[in-house]
């Protein structure tokens, strides 16, 4: 009879440490994260953009409020954006409409008009 409890034992903690083995595997699965980076080319015609009160608060308000976006390079002379984010919570589209949205071009979104007409001075195609 000892030894029918000591296989019960066995077994139970056996079936136990490939619960938690599979539980361990199961919760960490689902909780890696998907990074992403994305250079977008744009129209970024202004040579202070980073430090400027507009452009460069717009961007960091906006892009960084987007959920998911962990953080943005600008580039000015390259006329690059670079956005490193969590493709589980937000996507690229999303990321390109918001730019748009600024006043911007995005690769193949092109700027939102009306957010292009508001933009200071500095920061609009020169003529």
């Amino acid at each position: 009879m000892a030894n029918v409890v000591f296989l019960n034992r066995y077994q139970m903690k056996h079936t136990l440490m490939l619960f938690l083995g599979l539980l361990m595997a199961v919760s960490g699965y689902g909780q890696t994260a998907k990074n992403a980076k994305a250079v977008i080319q744009t129209t970024i015609f202004c040579d202070h953009c980073k430090q400027c009160e507009t452009c460069g608060k717009n961007f960091q308000d906006k892009l960084l409020a987007i959920k998911g976006v962990r953080m943005y390079e600008l580039d000015e002379k390259k006329m690059t954006l670079t956005v490193y984010y969590n493709s589980q919570k937000t996507n690229l589209e999303n990321i390109k409409k918001v730019i748009s949205d600024l006043g911007y071009d995005a690769d193949d979104v092109k700027a939102n008009p009306i957010a292009y007409e508001n933009l200071d001075g500095c920061c609009k195609k020169p003529d």
